[in-house]
């Protein structure tokens, strides 16, 4: 049994899984904190699928990229569980769970989603059979760039562009070049924990879990008090 939790992003959600198999799942639709909402929600949908914490076999997480204090509270919350239950993690990235719920084809995936700051968070990743490849690690970086740093690594190739919000990329004077090569962007729901869950069960075939002191976030981007206390200022990966 797999519990999945997702608190990157303002729609963030939890998941139950029994192996490969959603039993229940509850996204975060409300202006609440996830400090307050994470908790009542996990209770919520163990409840409805008659289990408890000490039932879950496996702990899987978005370890970013996202909101620094989202982030931060659902990994804290994961491992404290991890080490009261002595279980293991699956340390997830939100974008490869984004890339995973593409439908298409293409040689190249590349998942984005809203960063603020008129930023994205993104990554290019390559289809190598059923798997799915990182190209170089994942980043926050402006949209029309991020349109120009795909171009130049896929080359004449195609990309299957996938994201939760696909207005941020689609309103850049790049974008017409892509549609002229019959790329669109596939809208996906951003409630991502049961893809999270399915990602962690197989990790958990692999032998792949972590425990909870190698458990790590993938902020990307510092936080805001870290870029005012040092006088730096956010950039692209």
């Amino acid at each position: 049994m797999i519990l999945a939790l997702d608190t990157c992003d303002l729609h963030g959600s939890v998941a139950l899984l029994r192996d490969n198999s959603v039993l229940q799942s509850e996204s975060h639709d409300t202006t609440e904190d996830y400090s307050s909402w994470l908790l009542p929600a996990v209770s919520r949908v163990l409840t409805a699928a008659g289990a408890d914490l000490g039932q879950v076999d496996v702990f899987a997480a978005a370890a970013g990229p996202g909101s620094f204090t989202g982030v931060r509270v659902g990994l804290t919350t994961v491992k404290a569980w991890a080490e009261v239950y002595g279980r293991r993690i699956a340390a997830v990235s939100r974008l490869e769970a984004l890339a995973q719920e593409s439908t298409g084809k293409a040689p190249f995936v590349a998942p984005f989603f809203d960063a603020r700051r008129n930023q994205l968070f993104a990554a290019l990743f390559r289809r190598q059979g059923s798997q799915l490849q990182p190209v170089e690690e994942e980043m926050v970086i402006a949209p029309d760039k991020f349109l120009d740093w795909c171009a130049a690594r896929a080359s004449s190739e195609p990309i299957d562009w996938i994201a939760t919000d696909p207005n941020c990329l689609t309103q850049t004077t790049q974008w017409a070049s892509r549609l002229a090569a019959t790329e669109t962007i596939q809208a996906v729901s951003p409630i991502l924990a049961p893809r999270i869950g399915k990602i962690g069960y197989q990790l958990a075939r692999e032998g792949r879990l972590i425990d909870a002191l190698a458990l790590d976030a993938n902020y990307v981007r510092r936080s805001d008090a870290e870029l005012f206390w040092k006088g730096g200022s956010a950039h692209a990966g």
